[in-house]
Order: C-alpha cells, then structure tokens, then sequence
C-alpha cells in the first residue's frame, strides 16, 4: 500500500502509473487494487500541455535559484515524459498487472531538474488534472520552501545598542505573568467564569437542547473558549478581580461564549465527517461540495476541536480494525510472458506483427534491416513492433523498455512541436505546418512522439470543373467572390448577374455584343420526352409551330438560370422541372 506502481492495459501502450491505495481480495481469489491515477503529457490535451508549460515558465521565473546547468534538447526532452499530472480519480485494477515499481515526487524547486533524469523510474508532478472537467490546477499541497518563504532576520544588536524599533507594531501583549494576582486567585476567577458559562447555558434556550444535562452544560462551560475569554478579561482590566467579575455579568445577562464545537449541529457534524472520509484533508473541497454555507476558518476549527472527542477516537479504532484485516502487501512474481509485439526469425521468417496473423509476408520482411525509430541502431539482441502496422516501425530493447516506461522516444524528432521554434526559415515553417495539417486529418507521421494517428483519416475527394467555370473565375472577379462564396457554400450563385458581366466584359473588348446560344430543344422532342413519361396521357400535337420559334417565344421558354447548366456543366432542377412542365 501507498507503493507507486506500473501497470499494463495494453501489449503496446505505455505503462500506467498508479499509486496503490487498497489491497481487496475479491470472491474469487483474485486480489484487486484500488489506485489513485496519474496521466502523461501524452494523455491530456495539446491546450493543456501549453497550459502545464506557461505554469513551468512562470515558476521558473518566479524563482530566485539560478540554474547552474543549462539543459539539452535531449535533456529537455526527456524531462517532459519524466512529468506527471496527479488527479483525484479512482479506479480498480487487477493486481496480476502490475509490472514493477516506481517513484512520483512533487516537484522540489531547490533540487536541480537533472535529478529525476539521473534516477531510473522516477517522476514527479505539480498540477492536479481534473478529467471530467478537463482542467488543471495547481497542487494545494505544495511544498513552500526556498528564500522566498523564509523570514528576513536582522543582524544582531552589538551589546550596549538600543533597538529603535517599535515594539506595539510589531507584538501585542495579551498576559503578564509578573501581575500582582496569585496563582489561587487567578484559578479562582476562572472558576468563576465556568460557572458562569453554565448558568449562561441553562438560560440560553437552544443550548438546553444541544446540553441536556447539567453535565454536558458544566463540560461545554470548561472548553477553552470560556478560559480565554475570562483571561482575556482579566488581562483587559489591569488584574482587578472586582472589576472583571462585574464584566461577567453585565446587565443584559450572563456572557455566553461558544466555540465551534457548539456552533455546528449534528447534521452538519455528519456531513463533515462524511465528506473527511470522502476527501481527507482538503477543506476547500469539503466546504465546496459539503458545507459551502461555512467559512474555511470554521471548517478548519472544527476538525481540530474534533479530534480531541470520543467520535475520532471511535473511528480511528474502526479503520485501525479494518486495516488489520485488509491486505498490506501483495507478491508479484516476475513477468516472462513475450510480449505480442516482439519480432523474431523463426527459420528464415519474421514473425507475425503486432499480433496480425493475417499480414502478409512482404509487409513482415520489410522490417528486417530497418534502424532503430528511436536511436536509429541497426543491431539489438529483440526487436519490437511499434505504431500502425502500415508504417512498419520497430524499436529496439532499450528503446521499447523506455517507451515502455516513459511513453516516448529517448531521442527528440525533426516533428516534435516543442522543439520546432517560431524562428525557424520560412522554409521549415512551411514543412512544420504541413506536417501538422497531416497529424491532424489522420496521416501517420513516421517518427513520431506516439505511434497512433491523431484522428480517423478522411476521405478524398476531387471538384472537377468545367471551361466555363474557370474562365468565369478569372473575368467575372468582383461579381463571383469565391473567397465569400466558400464561407456560405449553401447560399446559391447569382448565374445571371455572372452571365451579364460576362456579356459586358466581352463588349468591351470585341465590341461586338456577346452572342448566346440557346441549348432549348425543339417542342417535339419535349412532348416525346412527356410521352415517355406519361404514356396514358394523349399529347395534342401542334403541327404548326413558327411563332414558337421566334426568338421572343424562346426567350419566354428559356430558363432563367440555363447559364448554370453551362458554367457548372450540369443539369439543374429547375431544368428538370421546366421539361416536366
């Protein structure tokens, strides 16, 4: 219990690193884990990653230690899979998954970062991820030490210097214990101040309900609430008995003092204690799910006063029963099982891929004699499949074992995004961004910080336009504004505003009006057409049909949008609608 641990959910993904909380021992003999999860860079999103690094930089800036060493891409690298988020989530894990121990520290300000790079199976965290909220917090457990956390002391006063500092603004004096008052005196006022607050209590009507007893009254008059009141008092009126007595009791009653120990009713006390199992010490999140109606100093007041009652002295027996009859320690033996990504050479032939039975036997030998992803060594006693089996990538031992344990590759890449700066040429910026618009619709980027692709890859498709539209872009510009047009793909074209610039546009430069030639059929064809389609109706036949064919009464048939048909090389519905009608 509390042992940081790896454990594996997957033949080819990284470890998870969990903390051990609970050994359970199920019904059926299996032993499960109740852990605390820790996340990766890897498994949060690009926004938070930025996020965890301004929150870097601004510590780093904060900070008065000086680095003495300056890191290396390598190093810098490499720090990044040694970081760790901590969160508040839960979960149960077979303890037959386990694969060795590690060890997560928060980060230490004072220590150089080298130091987690120097120690095999050490990390360390400093912001708490939230997954359900998808957010992250700094740790409120944050170790404070360093110089700016630490008292400025002044040099010591040579003997026979006067202090010319002001003592009233620097300390109040709250009790003389050089007053003219004897210890029996003194005890004997604060006897009276107890009777006091039990009569005070006896008065007081919703104190009778929550002390009953005369008992519990006296008990709850002798908290230290009602001592540091009568000493207060005394303190206040220069230890004059008489004086401070009449202060007890003035006129409108005895003095009644209460701490929160009184305060707080018996369901608030259950709830407390409910949201202490649920949250331990973390009295933000207690007041904020539990009692937001309570102040933080209240809260706090009261788990202290809590601890000295019977009700913790309780429970602390119940979990120390418990705890005793729970699992302290499992045995793990040594895990030997291959791991199904390993590539052998079984009489001349490679082994299966990724556990692919079915690849074939070309795509298998294609990894013999490939380098290393990771170190780029062509020579290792094992070599392991790593990424898409598409992209036929293998990594050696040593390099497996740290994406094993680190999740990542030893050595940067040319498509880490971290190591890529803004003032690369215009030429790497332009490779960067392609590369990036490949990650994101899915493309497989060979050398990679994680094999898998990004998201599902899309599929292709291909516009292919016609002379008409084309030549329609380059002379008709300000009326087809395709940088508009592409933003409201559902708002239609304007064919005939396009069709009468054009017209303009070739009278300007010919000087001859622009010719159009209608693509009507004939009226016969258009009542075969009908004929087909309707066969029970009878069409009338119109034998004689030259007025039809004049050019008004072609103008009068033509569709008002026919240009489309000849810009986009289509038929629309409109024209489909004209025939049927």
């Amino acid at each position: 219990i509390a042992d940081y641990v790896y454990f594996e959910n997957s033949s080819s993904n990284p470890y998870l690193i969990r903390r051990i909380e609970e050994l359970n021992k199920t019904a059926s003999g299996n032993v499960e884990a109740k852990v605390v999860c820790f996340y990766r860079r890897r498994d949060i999103s690009n926004s938070l990653v930025i996020l965890a690094d301004k929150h870097a930089k601004e510590v780093e800036e904060e900070s008065e230690i000086t680095v003495e060493v300056e890191l290396t891409d390598k190093q810098k690298h490499q720090l990044k899979h040694r970081e760790l988020f901590l969160s508040r989530q839960y979960e149960s894990l077979p303890a037959t998954h386990i694969r060795g121990k590690c060890c997560v520290s928060l980060l230490n300000e004072t220590e150089s970062v080298l130091s987690y790079l120097e120690k095999e199976d050490t990390f360390f965290y400093s912001l708490v991820y939230d997954p359900s909220l998808k957010t992250l917090l700094a740790d409120k457990g944050e170790i404070r030490v360093g110089p700016r956390y630490q008292a400025d002391v002044p040099d010591m006063l040579a003997e026979g210097e006067l202090d010319d500092r002001e003592h009233a603004k620097l300390e109040v004096k709250v009790w003389d214990p050089d007053s003219s008052l004897t210890d029996r005196q003194i005890d004997q006022f604060l006897v009276v101040a107890r009777a006091v607050g039990t009569f005070a209590r006896a008065l007081d009507c919703s104190s009778s309900v929550r002390q009953p007893s005369l008992h519990m009254s006296a008990a709850a008059a002798s908290r230290d609430i009602t001592l540091f009141h009568a000493m207060d008092t005394l303190h206040k009126h220069n230890y004059d008995l008489s004086s401070a007595i009449s202060v007890l009791v003035p006129l409108g009653g005895p003095v009644l003092c209460r701490d929160e120990m009184e305060e707080w009713s018996a369901s608030e006390a259950s709830l407390f204690e409910e949201a202490l199992e649920k949250y331990g010490k973390d009295f933000n999140d207690i007041r904020q799910d539990f009692l937001p109606w309570k102040s933080l100093t209240s809260i706090i007041e009261y788990y202290y006063m809590w601890k000295t009652t019977d009700r913790y002295v309780q429970q602390k027996r119940l979990k120390a029963a418990e705890a005793e009859s729970k699992l302290k320690q499992v045995y793990i033996p040594t895990y030997n099982k291959p791991n199904p990504n390993q590539i052998s050479s079984n009489s001349g032939k490679p082994a299966a891929v990724n556990g692919a039975m079915g690849a074939s036997y070309q795509a298998q030998a294609s990894l013999i004699g490939r380098a290393c992803e990771s170190c780029y060594t062509s020579q290792s006693h094992q070599w392991y499949s790593w990424g898409p089996p598409n992209m036929q990538c293998r990594l050696c031992a040593s390099c497996w074992i740290y994406w094993k344990k680190y999740g990542g590759l030893k050595m940067p890449t040319q498509t880490d995004g971290d190591k890529l700066s803004s003032s690369q040429p215009a030429e790497e910026s332009h490779v960067r961004t392609h590369m990036s618009r490949q990650a994101t619709q899915g493309t497989p980027v060979r050398n990679s910080g994680s094999p898998k692709s990004a998201v599902k890859t899309r599929q292709a498709f291909f516009l292919h336009t016609t002379c008409w539209t084309k030549l329609a872009r380059q002379v008709c510009k300000n009326t087809l504004q395709l940088r508009q047009a592409a933003r409201r793909p559902f708002v239609p074209i304007n064919c005939a505003a396009i069709k009468a610039e054009y017209a303009d546009r070739h009278y300007e430069l010919t000087g001859n009006p622009l010719k159009i030639k209608s693509t009507r059929k004939p009226l016969s064809c258009i009542i075969g057409y009908l004929a087909e389609i309707h066969p029970a109706v009878k069409p009338n036949v119109i034998t004689s049909t030259p007025s039809l064919r004049s050019p008004s009464s072609k103008q009068l048939l033509a569709p008002s949008n026919s240009s489309s048909s000849r810009i986009l090389g289509k038929r629309n519905c409109s024209y489909h609608k004209s025939l049927d009608g």
